[in-house]
């Protein structure tokens, strides 16, 4: 299986300017701390034909889901924590991007289904 991986780094606007409006939460944002956050995607099993981007923002806050494949498919995301327990799901039709808001720390593995066929899987880790 190729393994495919990429992390994006930036540190939380918030630590940077310094000037984070009152009652604003951000997931990412652990008070006190001014390490950098991530969102990491690996992959496991990709698809030839259907193009799966599960990528974060710059600002590391969201998580991105888009494809791009055959007309009139529909695609689902299932994140599942380490113990196997469903923590998230959702579903897009072809050439269709959805954001996946309020993702807590940790490392959860994910699944791509398309008629019932699993297309990709692999791990996310969000630091």
């Amino acid at each position: 299986m190729a393994m495919v991986a990429f992390a994006l780094c930036v540190q939380s606007a918030a630590l940077a300017t310094g000037n984070k409006p009152a009652g604003m939460q951000d997931p990412l944002f652990r008070p006190g701390s001014d390490t950098i956050h991530s969102i990491q995607v690996s992959k496991s099993q990709s698809s030839k034909k259907h193009k799966i981007r599960l990528y974060p923002d710059a600002r590391q806050q969201v998580l991105f889901f888009s494809a791009n494949g055959q007309d009139g498919k529909v695609y689902q995301l299932f994140l599942f924590d380490m113990d196997g327990r469903l923590v998230s799901q959702t579903r897009i039709r072809n050439r269709e991007t959805t954001v996946l808001t309020n993702i807590s720390e940790g490392n959860f593995l994910f699944e791509v289904f398309t008629d019932d066929e699993r297309i990709e899987n692999g791990q996310l880790t969000v630091r």
